[in-house]
């Protein structure tokens, strides 16, 4: 049994306000998944919390870049000190977000200690660049591009060790299926399986192949990044951009349970749900129930 460590990871900076004045609720993911019992069903060591920096657009205007890029810079580092004594320890970490930005902590971890892959389980592929985008500034839906070395250096660079991923050790879930980023991500050979594919293919089967091509000696190992925006509205629709066509739970499960059940996989951070858009607490329970189901039979 491998021991696994829950580490908070609270951090909004990378999204979007919801409406003027207010900030993205999803830094409360991490309370509502522990409010679920989640520490004690996985019978998990406590990892405590890293704090994020204080949410604030300041003066940024579209067209400056990254907002809170040097706030998610500095955290990203935070982070991934964390991270990386967890996987270097031989402990599995469990990273409660946050939205996807922290991503890059887990990113940056594991580039300081080898090379990793990432098996992204995502409704979109976050792959906005300045290259197929005019519109940068969310970290929160770029986060793959700056981790594969797309955009600006502060962000995709930290400590000169980017890019934290190569293009080839990337896999990408749940895409719906008139994604736009698919024609971009096939010329980049980056391997991707919408919901529709996931649903032909068979979600344990896929996994399956995918987890063989990352026990690879070319790797160390590999990470998996869970996105709440992956499951249907009808089901999920406590995140910031809830798109129909995403996949239900009975589906989701068998993937995300073949995926972190390889010992090649060092960790899982859990992102973009968002308990203000949750009131009774049926996306939180349904979320938590998912992670512990898969790590529980791993």
């Amino acid at each position: 049994m491998r021991t696994i460590v829950v580490l908070d990871a609270p951090s909004n900076l990378g999204l979007r306000p919801p409406a003027p004045g207010t900030v993205p609720g999803c830094y409360k993911l991490a309370g509502a998944l522990r409010e679920q019992r989640i520490v004690a069903r996985l019978g998990a060591l406590e990892g405590g919390v890293v704090v994020p920096p204080r949410y604030d657009l300041g003066d940024w205007q579209e067209g400056d870049g990254v907002f809170n890029a040097a706030a998610i810079a500095r955290y990203t580092r935070t982070l991934a000190d964390r991270i990386e004594g967890h996987v270097r320890a031989g402990e599995f970490a469990l990273v409660l977000g946050g939205d996807c930005s922290i991503q890059l902590g887990a990113a940056l971890a594991l580039r300081r200690i080898g090379r990793y892959g990432l098996a992204a389980v995502d409704g979109s592929a976050d792959f906005r660049h300045t290259g197929n985008s005019d519109r940068i500034g969310a970290a929160g839906g770029e986060e793959l591009a700056l981790a594969t070395g797309r955009g600006q250096a502060d962000l995709s660079d930290i400590e000169g060790l980017g890019p934290y991923l190569k293009d080839e050790d990337v896999r990408l879930f749940g895409m719906r299926d008139e994604d736009q980023d698919q024609a971009e991500l096939a010329a980049l050979k980056i391997p991707n399986a919408t919901v529709g594919q996931i649903r032909e293919w068979g979600a344990a089967d896929l996994a399956r192949a995918t987890v063989e091509s990352l026990e690879t000696p070319a790797l160390d190992g590999y990470w998996v990044h869970l996105d709440a925006d992956v499951l249907d509205p009808s089901v999920m629709p406590a995140v910031d951009s809830p798109d129909d066509g995403g996949l239900l739970p009975d589906e989701l499960a068998p993937l995300l349970r073949t995926l972190v059940s390889s010992p090649c996989c060092v960790g899982l951070n859990v992102t973009i749900y968002d308990p203000d858009l949750d009131p009774d607490g049926t996306g939180g329970a349904l979320l938590a129930d998912l992670v512990v189901g898969a790590l529980k039979e791993a």
